[in-house]
């Protein structure tokens, strides 16, 4: 079986296809933290639910934000302190495009506001690698879940979705899960963490 490492800087994707799942990532400007406190992942996840939620939220002035629940499809997400994963199932052509927008414009000035500051917060333009194949989707979620060292702990992962720990509407790790036969989720991350840190030791070793 292949896994899914590499993130070449090549995936800027400028066509997407609809009914397909794709990876999408981006980091903090300069390798630049993104996520300073608490407050700042909660914020990027209420982007996340503020356009993916079923329930179609105002702003102050009573205008209603962009919702795309029913046409995009949140699969699995990551925040780390300079970058983010999020795994995504679109059924309609573009609408990836115009989640990350609105996602990173908003993010980039609350931002940019709470922290006096000016310029870009991210890396250029987003980066998606289309996942063709099902069984490479297992296999994204599981690397996107343990980018963290304390992966099992970290609570700005989508994880405990996984683990019938949390619920939510505007994400769906159903569409994963339904691939497995009767495999065990946590069993299933656990054994890559063990066979990578193998893996790790082994090149260690061999590079001495």
């Amino acid at each position: 079986m292949v896994y899914y490492i590499a993130m070449p800087a090549k995936n800027v994707v400028k066509l997407y296809a609809s009914r397909s799942v794709y990876h999408v990532y981006n980091r903090g400007n300069n390798k630049q933290k993104i996520f300073l406190e608490s407050a700042d992942y909660a914020a990027f996840l209420n982007l996340l639910k503020r356009h993916l939620s079923k329930v179609i939220t105002s702003d102050k002035l009573g205008r209603q934000y962009k919702n795309w629940h029913g046409n995009i499809e949140l699969l699995a997400f990551c925040l780390i302190p300079n970058h983010f994963h999020l795994l995504l199932y679109q059924k309609h052509n573009s609408v990836i495009t115009q989640l990350m927008k609105s996602i990173t414009v908003s993010y980039s000035g609350y931002f940019n506001a709470k922290y006096s500051r000016t310029g870009h917060v991210f890396q250029g333009v987003f980066r998606a690698s289309l996942i063709e194949e099902e069984p490479y989707w297992q296999h994204i979620s599981r690397y996107i879940h343990l980018n963290p060292r304390n992966w099992k702990s970290w609570e700005w992962s989508s994880l405990p979705y996984y683990l019938n720990k949390r619920r939510a509407d505007w994400i769906n790790p159903k569409r994963i899960l339904e691939t497995f036969e009767e495999t065990n989720y946590l069993e299933f991350v656990s054994d890559y963490e063990d066979h990578k840190t193998m893996l790790d030791e082994l090149k260690y070793i061999t590079a001495n």
